[in-house]
């Protein structure tokens, strides 16, 4: 088992870039963010911002913030996990979703410390831990922060796809950090955005 590369000077270098870009970021999209928010409001009737709890570095728990891209009662029957074309997500929903715009609030848990730009994605507290039951070395995912985005996520994989594979790229990541890494990961999370192929 390799060790952590994030230490020292290295975390602090990761942590200035977190903060320098979600500024820039929040600053450059303000207008359009507050768009999004009154066509989310408008489409679907309810809260704008879908907050729920997350676990992050060393198991800490927060409140991870997206855009409301599903109905307001979409877990009102007991189902969390999204799949794709997931009945219950709004129209403005699935544009949200494609090009990933729903993520950008957790560009605040970002500036707050909770979050990196990238990092081994959170996960609920319940799927953590029967996940950490079920697949080795998937705790040891939460040796950094997580990210809003991240190796396996430009490696295709997000959303209802294999947990095992997943956390093998994680895992990479969490051993083989660089800055260079980091940056490589955000071109391709900007390549895939703009091709809009998430749900």
């Amino acid at each position: 088992v390799n060790d952590v590369r994030l230490k020292g000077v290295s975390r602090l270098t990761k942590r200035i870039v977190d903060v320098l870009v979600a500024a820039i970021l929040l600053v450059v999209l303000s207008g359009p963010l507050l768009l999004v928010a009154i066509a989310v409001w408008l489409d679907s009737r309810g809260e704008i911002f879908f907050v729920q709890e997350r676990m992050g570095h060393d198991g800490r728990r927060f409140p991870m913030i997206k855009f409301r891209s599903m109905r307001s009662d979409a877990e009102v029957d007991g189902r969390y996990w999204t799949v794709k074309d997931d009945p219950r997500v709004t129209t403005m929903g699935k544009f949200l979703r494609r090009f990933s715009i729903d993520e950008l609030p957790q560009l605040m848990n970002v500036l707050k410390g909770e979050m990196s730009l990238v990092g081994p994605r959170p996960e609920r507290p319940e799927y953590v831990a029967r996940f950490g039951n079920e697949y080795p070395r998937f705790l040891e995912r939460y040796r950094e922060k997580a990210g809003m985005s991240g190796w396996a996520q430009v490696n295709g994989l997000r959303g209802d796809v294999s947990i095992s594979e997943r956390v093998l790229y994680d895992l990479y990541y969490v051993e083989n950090w660089s800055l260079g890494l980091d940056l490589r990961i955000l071109l391709r999370t900007f390549v895939e955005v703009i091709r809009g192929r998430a749900y």
